[in-house]
């Protein structure tokens, strides 16, 4: 497995993001993963830059690959994401993997637009996913449906285009994704959950394409506050998927998590001081089919998460 470093906007700015990607090469992380938010998930972490202007310093700065979950259909139109993955794409030949997911309300509200049923985003993600790989292809595009595309052309294009993988966080999606992706990235579960979520992928015609999966963990050398920085920081990773990608504001978030108990996260998080212990429940996940993993501590100290996983866990995982 190929062991990655998550950059979490909603935590951190972008200029300490991009620092942060330079340390974790430096320790020996092979890839960087970037989330794409409007909003952050609570009040307590209050950041959320722009991801793809992060990309082009991040990736300029850096030489491993990098990828990004994001969602075309309604904050951006497919034609837009297909521009801006071309032009990533273009800067960095082979350095970059996005994957398409179909959105959640915290990002997705501030159009205006009506918030869809799930069948219904997966549709639309299906549509969009088609749109853009033809634009990567270089056709010109008319299309009316979910969305609508006018003569839209790519001008700038890769010599090949990227790959376009796939966000699932359920055996459903991942079914239905399969028909369309070249890769699959999911969230870390119980190996239950993910072995129904990859299963699905294979039987939905995914057999043989990459998997990939962001793990979050709290490491602290101090266990108590391990577990107190997860529950400041990520508590929402307890709620329902549901109720994750239907919630809008904050606000909300920090009010749907209020008295969760202290094990709550115990299956959403890895919370623990002992490095040996990180490195042995992520190399679980090579059992599972995974080669890459997006490493995302919660807590604050990402420097010195970076130092320490690429000491003494990152060396246990080669």
């Amino acid at each position: 497995m190929e062991i990655g470093y998550h950059a979490s906007h909603e935590q951190f700015p972008p200029s300490r993001l991009a620092a942060a990607a330079r340390a974790a090469e430096a320790a020996g992380f092979a890839a960087v993963l970037s989330s794409d938010h409007f909003a952050p998930w609570s009040t307590a972490q209050d950041e959320s830059g722009y991801a793809w202007t992060w990309l082009g310093a991040a990736m300029g700065a850096t030489s491993v690959p990098f990828g990004i979950v994001t969602a075309p259909g309604v904050r951006y139109h497919p034609a837009v994401t297909a521009q801006a993955v071309a032009t990533v794409g273009e800067l960095f030949p082979g350095r970059f993997t996005p994957a398409l997911g179909s959105g959640q309300a915290l990002n997705e509200h501030i159009t205006g637009a009506p918030w869809p049923s799930k069948p219904e985003r997966n549709a639309r993600l299906t549509e969009c996913a088609g749109l853009i790989r033809r634009l990567l292809d270089g056709e010109t595009v008319d299309h009316e449906g979910r969305v609508s595309v006018r003569a839209a052309r790519l001008y700038t294009r890769p010599a090949a285009p990227p790959p376009l993988f796939a966000a699932a966080l359920s055996p459903q999606t991942a079914r239905e994704v399969a028909a369309w992706a070249d890769g699959l990235i999911t969230v870390n579960a119980p190996h239950e959950r993910l072995r129904a979520i990859t299963e699905a992928f294979r039987e939905g015609g995914g057999e043989g394409r990459p998997l990939h999966l962001q793990v979050h963990l709290s490491w602290h050398p101090d266990e108590d506050r391990a577990r107190a920085q997860a529950l400041e920081q990520w508590r929402f990773a307890a709620l329902p998927r549901e109720t994750n990608q239907e919630l809008g504001l904050p606000e909300q978030f920090d009010a749907a998590c209020a008295d969760l108990a202290p094990d709550a996260l115990d299956d959403a998080v890895h919370i623990t001081a002992d490095l040996d212990r990180h490195a042995a429940l992520l190399a679980g996940y090579g059992d599972l089919g995974f080669t890459r993993l997006y490493l995302h501590q919660v807590g604050a100290d990402q420097e010195r998460f970076i130092d320490r996983f690429g000491e003494r866990v990152l060396p246990q995982l080669m």
